[in-house]
């Protein structure tokens, strides 16, 4: 018999090599969201990727918040990321840290950085700092206050803590080589004024250092090993390490940073600030829209957690930037709700079947199994009566070729039930069917002697007399499919040069047919569903109660259909 092969990745090999050389004798990750927003599916890639690390090499994660920016980052976005976290599975065994902690360190090296002349205040305005950055093809030029006095520095940032200049007069500098070839050692800003309110620290302070002197800072403090980040940090790892190396008698860590490409799926935004756009103009109901990649409205709409795990084990951790086809996430959900969602009957459009020969008043409760491939899951009743709701595609009144649904003199059989022929109908103004009328096959009851009749078609039923109503809400991606992803910015946000405006194109790219709502009916069984519970409904998909739910209307998400495309795919 073969031994498995042990799973690993070009991460563990690393950190594998650090443990042996005894450049660190333990391993310590950290998970580092920015509190201006709710995690989405491409954070769970970087999410699983520090904590199997750490979980691998017997080690712990912190989860430290990068909270330098006040004008984004808000409390209910700090409790909705540890909700996500403590719903995949993941405890944060290292600490819950914030970068905001660690102000007075940052304060204290940048004071350091600029008695030792590696820092200096800069009075140039945002326009000019791109101006004398260069580009990727010129080098930058020196700043006109890059060689003022240490002392006129020193005043200078203290005035700026002091709350005595204006937003966007000064910033504080990093003084590294404006002809560096990689743009992020072009002396980058280390500190910016801002007058906004922090939501942990409050007013005390007006300037706040930016991400890529507050990250690594952050990262040595806590002992992080290793600082797992996506491919567009690449770049900033010369910056990271620099901060690193020249704090290093202030700091009790170096932490290494590897690079892994991050996640990119097909249909779906997997930027925040696009997300946010989102929001605030009302193209979706909230963070939480079922029709969002955030993990909050993931789990709305009924995707399991040990679904997302299984598909960012299958997507696995490389260097090389690639696109995943939404269809394996659906897939991912299929196959763990396959297993663990029992089964029920609903009708999202209903068309009335009057069965002729049934007798008036009669009922006859009717076994079905929760689900056919667990016994254990046990069975419930569905009640047939003389009407009955079918699902308006069911029917035909002349069948196309290969239709196996009912249609006038064809037969069907009713899941759990008897084998029915179609008769005939009536029809609207339009001529649109409105109520089909059928014969019952009445030797046909599923254990009679007749129950072994075949023909070709199943359908599935809700009796008119006894259901409940319910809405379903369908959903479909957010982008058409005829275009690509919206793609992840690069890190600008925390940039030392305010970003350029956000494209709004990718609004025109929103699909009108995300979100479907249907009027339908369910049977009984279904009213003690809590909110969370998950079903699947018999050839129409899985569904989950949503919280819109009230005791008068049922709400169901759709979490997806019962087609799958992945699985055809990988079959063909």
């Amino acid at each position: 018999m073969e031994t498995p092969v042990e799973k690993t990745n070009f991460i563990w090999d690393f950190v594998q090599q650090d443990l042996k050389s005894g450049r660190y004798q333990s391993v310590r990750t950290r998970f580092p969201p920015e509190p201006n927003g709710y995690l989405h599916i491409g954070h769970c890639k970087a999410l699983v990727a520090d904590f199997a690390t750490a979980d691998h090499f017997g080690g712990v994660t912190n989860l430290r918040f990068d909270d330098t920016n006040p004008a984004k980052e808000e409390t209910e976005f700090v409790d909705g990321i540890e909700e996500d976290i403590r719903w995949l599975g993941f405890e944060w065994k290292g600490g819950l840290y914030f970068a905001s902690e660690y102000y007075p360190q940052c304060y204290e090296i940048a004071v350091d950085w600029i008695q030792r002349d590696l820092a200096y205040v800069d009075e140039l305005t945002a326009e000019q700092v791109r101006t004398y950055r260069g580009t990727l093809t010129e080098s930058g030029r020196n700043s006109p206050w890059r060689d003022r006095p240490v002392a006129e520095s020193l005043r200078l940032f203290e005035e700026m803590k002091a709350g005595k200049h204006p937003e966007g007069s000064m910033i504080l500098r990093m003084k590294i080589d404006m002809g560096s070839p990689n743009i992020n050692m072009r002396d980058p800003a280390m500190y910016r004024i801002l007058f906004k309110e922090h939501h942990r620290t409050g007013k005390t302070w007006c300037i706040y250092p930016m991400y890529d002197f507050a990250h690594p800072i952050g990262d040595a403090l806590e002992g992080i090993t290793h600082s797992l980040c996506s491919l567009e940090y690449e770049d900033h790892r010369p910056l990271y390490d620099w901060v690193v190396s020249h704090a290093q008698n202030m700091l009790p860590g170096s932490p290494r940073q590897i690079e892994f490409s991050r996640l990119n799926l097909t249909r779906t935004i997997m930027s925040k600030r696009y997300l946010r756009m989102l929001v605030e103009g009302g193209y979706v109901s909230g963070w939480d829209d079922p029709r969002m990649p955030t993990l909050c409205a993931l789990r709305r709409r009924g995707f399991t957690p040990a679904a997302i795990r299984d598909f960012i084990d299958r997507i696995g951790v490389s260097k090389a930037d690639s696109e995943v086809d939404l269809a394996l996430l659906e897939h991912c959900v299929r196959e763990d709700l396959g297993e663990t969602a029992p089964r029920a009957m609903a009708v999202l459009k209903p068309l009335k079947l009057v069965l002729t020969n049934w007798p008036e008043g009669k009922r006859d409760d009717l076994p079905v199994e929760n689900h056919p491939n667990h016994p254990e899951m046990g069975t419930h009743n569905s009640v047939l009566t003389r009407e009955i709701y079918i699902e308006q595609d069911d029917f035909m009144e002349i069948p196309a070729k290969k239709y196996f649904r009912l249609f006038l003199g064809g037969e069907v059989r009713l899941k759990g039930a008897y084998i029915i022929r179609g008769e005939r109908c009536d029809k609207d103004e339009n001529g649109n069917v409105t109520c089909v009328y059928c014969t019952v096959d009445m030797d046909t009851r599923n254990g009679s002697e007749g129950a072994n009749r075949k023909v070709k078609g199943t359908l599935h039923w809700v009796s008119a007399m006894e259901n409940l109503p319910f809405e379903a809400r369908l959903y479909e991606p957010l982008l058409k499919e005829e275009n690509d992803e919206v793609a992840e910015d690069a890190p600008s946000e925390e940039a030392a040069i305010p970003a350029a405006p956000v494209k709004k194109d990718f609004i025109k790219r929103l699909n009108p047919d995300s979100l479907t709502v249907c009027r339908g009916v369910m049977e009984k069984v279904l009213a003690n569903a809590a909110v969370g519970d998950k079903y699947q409904f018999l050839r129409m998909g899985y569904f989950c109660k949503d919280p819109d739910s009230t005791v008068a209307l049922a709400v169901f998400n759709r979490i997806v259909s019962l087609k799958d495309s992945y699985k055809k795919e990988i079959t063909a």
